[in-house]
């Protein structure tokens, strides 16, 4: 999905249920390329995520690693590509451990409320962020508008 909201399939709250997962593909493969590219688009050069060296001898790293905020912004597209971009309304995230190169990355989105906010069906979620050896990267919260 490209994030446009006519391409995604809106969610309808007659067909969630607290407790139930979501889940959805964050990343597969994270490449050094796209760290780099992320440092390029954010402006953020800290060489503990693009130069090897650094990481490995000055700072102690067995290699460099993503930006917490790539990391976010990858979750953040996974999950409007989930609800829809027009429906998100609120999403944080805190950053629990490091994303190297190599990574694959998987959300799980849980529905921790459905109620109404002013005139509008909404659900909140649970977002937990893993790697390939089921080591949790993220974890945050969402709210998202949703069908009746």
């Amino acid at each position: 999905m490209s994030g446009d909201p006519s391409e995604t399939v809106p969610l309808r709250a007659s067909e969630l249920s607290v407790g139930q997962h979501l889940g959805a593909p964050i990343v597969d493969n994270l490449t050094r390329t796209r760290i780099v590219q992320y440092a390029g688009a954010s402006g953020d050069y800290n060489p503990i995520h693009t130069d090897e060296r650094f990481a490995t001898e000055a700072a102690g790293y067995p290699s460099v690693f993503a930006h917490g905020m790539l990391t976010m912004g990858l979750t953040g597209s996974a999950l409007t590509d989930l609800v829809g971009v027009d429906r998100l309304t609120e999403y944080g995230a805190r950053f629990v451990a490091q994303v190297w190169p190599g990574d694959t990355l998987t959300g799980d989105f849980e529905i921790t409320a459905k109620r109404r906010i002013d005139g509008h069906d909404v659900i909140d979620l649970a977002i937990t962020v893993t790697n390939q050896d089921g080591r949790k990267v993220l974890t945050g919260s969402a709210t998202a508008r949703v069908d009746p």
